[in-house]
């Protein structure tokens, strides 16, 4: 993790979803796509930041990849839902004027976190969802793909596994898949975005935590930015990110220490997950109460780090 940073000190991290992921769980080919694809994500935002991009849209490019790679819940791969239907969630925020765009139960837009972006930026409004936000999404010239095109096997497979076993979609322990970006730039200003397709077997037109401001996405220059992934009822119901945002402004708490204070109340209240978190100065942290995260981080200094199993760096 890093310290003591530089205030013109760029940092980007990702998150790619927490839960049940130990080396039994992933096969060697799974392990291998996942990191690769965290590795790219890194260079796309990177790329942004290297350049004196904002964390803006370094998050934006990031995420990008990630809800294009079928090895996570976003996008192309993301989960399936009761009906058999894929939804799709996303949103973004910009730590410089706390604007923000979130999207939830999206169906053919390719990107969902482009569109958070175009709602932040295009519209009087934060949050749109279902078909009216697909129509925003078509009106501004973004992607539209058939609903199809978001589904794999593996995750077909998944849904038919939990029906037959009579599951539950909101087993706390299990794994998720959300894609999170953090980011400062060498302005000094800070950006989070999140993507989820939610949790396998939803039903109701469950909405989680992900496009929820000030639960699981949230950017602040006064104090952090911040992406959750995990069980997004308990993220709601602590105000998770805007939580760690308080600790950090009024407590004068470091970003790790206040990250770990929200996940403790989070996992007394019967939830489990992980966060990670940057400041405008540079530092980065990230935690998880989870046998594993996927997750990656790099630096202006050249630091570079993907992991994914709980006793990796």
């Amino acid at each position: 993790m890093t310290d003591a940073p530089s205030p013109t000190r760029w940092t980007l991290m990702l998150h790619g979803g927490a839960g049940r992921i130990t080396p039994d769980t992933l096969t060697d080919a799974a392990q291998a796509g996942a990191r690769a694809a965290l590795h790219s994500a890194l260079d796309a935002g990177a790329a942004v930041l290297a350049a004196d991009g904002s964390a803006l849209d370094a998050v934006g490019a990031a995420i990008r990849v990630l809800e294009d790679d079928p090895h996570f819940n976003a996008g192309r791969g993301a989960a399936l839902g009761h009906d058999g239907r894929i939804e799709l969630d996303a949103a973004i925020m910009d730590g410089r004027d706390r604007r923000a765009g979130a999207v939830a139960g999206v169906i053919r837009t390719r990107n969902p976190i482009s569109l958070a972006r175009a709602v932040m930026e295009h519209s009087p409004h934060v949050l749109l969802a279902g078909a009216g936000a697909d129509g925003f999404a078509e009106t501004h010239g973004l992607e539209q793909v058939a609903p199809d095109w978001f589904e794999v096997p593996e995750r077909r497979a998944q849904l038919e596994s939990m029906l037959a076993d009579g599951g539950d979609a909101f087993d706390v322990d299990m794994k998720f898949g959300t894609v999170g970006a953090v980011a400062s730039d060498t302005a000094g200003h800070v950006a989070a975005a999140t993507s989820t397709g939610g949790v396998t077997g939803k039903r109701w037109g469950r909405i989680g935590d992900s496009p929820v401001i000030g639960a699981g996405t949230w950017a602040d220059d006064r104090g952090c930015a911040f992406s959750a992934t995990g069980s997004g009822e308990f993220f709601i119901r602590a105000a998770a990110g805007h939580a760690v945002d308080a600790r950090v402004r009024h407590l004068g708490e470091d970003i790790g220490t206040a990250a770990a204070a929200v996940l403790a109340e989070i996992r007394a209240m019967g939830g489990t997950g992980g966060v990670i978190v940057a400041a405008p100065d540079g530092a980065a942290a990230w935690r998880f109460t989870t046998p594993g995260m996927y997750r990656a981080m790099a630096t202006a200094d050249g630091e570079r780090i993907v992991a994914i199993f709980g006793d990796e760096a």
